[in-house]
């Protein structure tokens, strides 16, 4: 009989994805899988596995019906072989559209907070119980901070429509998106090195791959606008975090923000988590009410039309 599996979900519930295997006649079961040994007896001979964060290996792949699918819950399937996928002949699809406006949200809220040292007063106040507007470093005004994007897709896009009223100069360094597109939404591309000279705030819209992994560096970072912030909303493995924490212990870098960990959760011996000028979410950025939802039936139709052997709407592989 057809299988549709959940690996793992964030949701609370399997509402959407029950309804489906109902009406299509397929058997359902849902898990919340870790490790690889657990997915793998979970997905064994589905046809459609539905997937949050499970390690989604080549062993897992070849665990599954042939011809397989798997959907990834969210934009970036960085936990799913995909190479793999490609040899054994599963397809992989993602939700990229789900919680555009929710991440913006988010990254534009950080920016703005970074920008204004908001964090960094309330920690100095409960502490040493008040300071000087001026003692924690300059202030420029919004309209003449620069803020780069590196990435200008449509999360970056629809960041850059956020910021725009409040004055900033929006750069942007992407290759694959043409200056057109990106100039409809306010945001000037340029090359990686002027943005890192003129940028007074840069936030991270990119996917993880072997190219951008550590994409944040030391050097990098050391390029860096001095007393610049640093956003990251995309993926916890674009920053080398230990090169990060450096740059902020010493005053290069004046703040940063961070939804995204390498592993996750953030290692409790971090030293991110003591230094005052970061402000840490959970990978949080993705979350409200609305886009979870999205989410949840967006791959659950997704999961429809890979049932009914129709063409995927968002395959990546």
């Amino acid at each position: 009989m057809t299988r549709l599996v959940v690996t793992d979900q964030c949701f609370g519930n399997t509402r959407y994805e029950e309804q489906l295997a109902r009406e299509r006649g397929v058997e359902f079961a849902s898990y919340q899988c870790v490790t690889e040994a657990e997915t793998i007896e979970a997905v064994r001979g589905a046809s459609v596995v539905l997937v949050n964060f499970a390690p989604i290996t080549e062993a897992v792949l070849a665990a599954m019906a042939p011809g397989a699918t798997v959907i990834r819950y969210g934009i970036g399937y960085d936990n799913v072989d995909v190479e793999a996928a490609a040899r054994l002949g599963v397809a992989v699809a993602n939700v990229p559209d789900y919680g555009i406006d929710t991440v913006a949200d988010h990254a534009a809220a950080a920016l703005l907070c970074l920008l204004r040292r908001l964090t960094i007063y309330d920690r100095t106040i409960r502490t040493d119980g008040w300071c000087a507007p001026g003692a924690l470093g300059p202030i420029p005004s919004f309209r003449s901070t620069v803020v780069g994007l590196i990435g200008a897709g449509r999360i970056a896009r629809s960041l850059a429509t956020r910021l725009a009223p409040f004055g900033f100069t929006l750069l942007g360094f992407d290759p694959m998106v043409p200056p057109e597109v990106a100039a409809a939404a306010g945001i000037t591309l340029c090359s990686m090195d002027e943005m890192l000279e003129r940028a007074h705030a840069v936030s991270l819209h990119v996917p993880l791959t072997e190219q951008t992994r550590h994409l944040v560096n030391r050097e990098f970072l050391m390029r860096m606008r001095p007393g610049s912030v640093l956003v990251n909303t995309s993926r916890g493995a674009l920053v080398d975090e230990d090169a990060l924490a450096d740059a902020l212990a010493s005053g290069h870098l004046a703040a940063a923000a961070l939804d995204v960990f390498d592993p996750e959760p953030l290692a409790p011996d971090s030293p991110l988590r003591k230094l005052p000028n970061v402000l840490l979410t959970p990978h949080a950025a993705f979350f409200s009410d609305e886009s979870l939802d999205a989410l949840q039936r967006l791959a659950t139709e997704e999961a429809g039309r890979a049932l009914a052997g129709e063409p995927l709407r968002c395959r990546v592989v």
